[in-house]
């Protein structure tokens, strides 16, 4: 890491998906902030990282040298108020509007002049987020995929705000840490992938709901004839079942367009706990 980058990362929400971009970035050398509320949050996600750089190295990816130095470059905190000396701020909190709104408000407050202020969500637009802060210009998407540490793509998002200095930061920030960008010009609900991946997802639960084929004749039929690697409703248990109807409702909300409108069935399984692979059933059922 001779050559490691001087700016200073800080990512807000040690789950899944900011564990995963604090991880990638102290991989590439960044020093990296990782806040939560809590330190049993904290301690969760410092030891999925941790986990994570042991299958790097056993798979010979990376030395346990180098995997020690990435730890190294990693602190937790409970303060919102450690972001101050940040470069870039990515946030990966619940996708909800009110919950990233007040994170940002926060944000504002603490965050250094010039500051990168990016959300990782994946369906809510940019520019609602933005409104929540006195300094839009500097706010912009940068939607990592799970696992963050090897999916390689990024969708950097621009709010109607967004400068082009921040749109720059996002990509070198993204390809400093080795993923590959596309850029949403316009940023609505869903952007890319969410919508179509959703509106995919909807149509597939639909078709299932109705009783015109089985849920694996309709996942065989989109690897099978359009090559996807994945059928639409394996990638809903695979991303979460909830997450996807959290995703729907927020597009369909913003669009009121009726693709994006959920069936019944997907509402009734997040009820029921059937939320795919991290519940045990989903479309599918999984081996605990």
């Amino acid at each position: 890491m001779s050559n490691a980058p001087t700016q200073r990362i800080a990512v807000i929400g040690a789950g899944l998906m900011g564990a995963g971009i604090a991880q990638v970035s102290a991989q590439a050398g960044y020093p990296v902030v990782l806040r939560d509320v809590t330190d049993a949050a904290l301690q969760r996600g410092l030891d999925g990282i941790r986990a994570s750089y042991a299958k790097f190295v056993g798979k010979g990816r990376m030395t346990a040298d180098e995997a020690e130095a990435a730890l190294g470059l990693i602190t937790t905190t409970t303060d919102l108020g450690a972001v101050a000396d940040a470069d870039i701020v990515v946030e990966a909190v619940f996708e909800q509007l009110d919950v990233k709104e007040g994170v940002f408000r926060e944000l504002d407050k603490v965050a250094k002049e010039g500051a990168v202020l990016a959300s990782n969500t994946s369906a809510i637009p940019i520019t609602r987020i933005a409104a929540a802060t006195g300094r839009p210009e500097s706010v912009v998407g940068v939607h990592f995929f799970s696992p963050v540490p090897l999916m390689r793509l990024v969708e950097l998002v621009r709010g109607y705000k967004t400068s082009d200095a921040t749109l720059a930061a996002a990509r070198a920030f993204a390809e400093g840490v080795g993923k590959e960008v596309v850029v949403v010009n316009r940023d609505v609900a869903g952007f890319i992938t969410t919508r179509l991946i959703t509106a995919l997802v909807v149509e597939a639960a639909k078709l299932y709901e109705s009783g015109v084929a089985s849920a694996e004749d309709i996942d065989t039929a989109c690897r099978l004839g359009f090559g996807h690697p994945m059928g639409p409703l394996q990638t809903a248990d695979l991303t979460g079942v909830d997450i996807l109807l959290h995703a729907a409702r927020n597009i369909y909300t913003e669009t009121q367009d009726e693709k994006f409108a959920p069936p019944e069935i997907m509402a009734r399984m997040v009820t029921a706990g059937d939320l795919g692979r991290k519940s045990g059933r989903g479309f599918y059922p999984y081996e605990a």
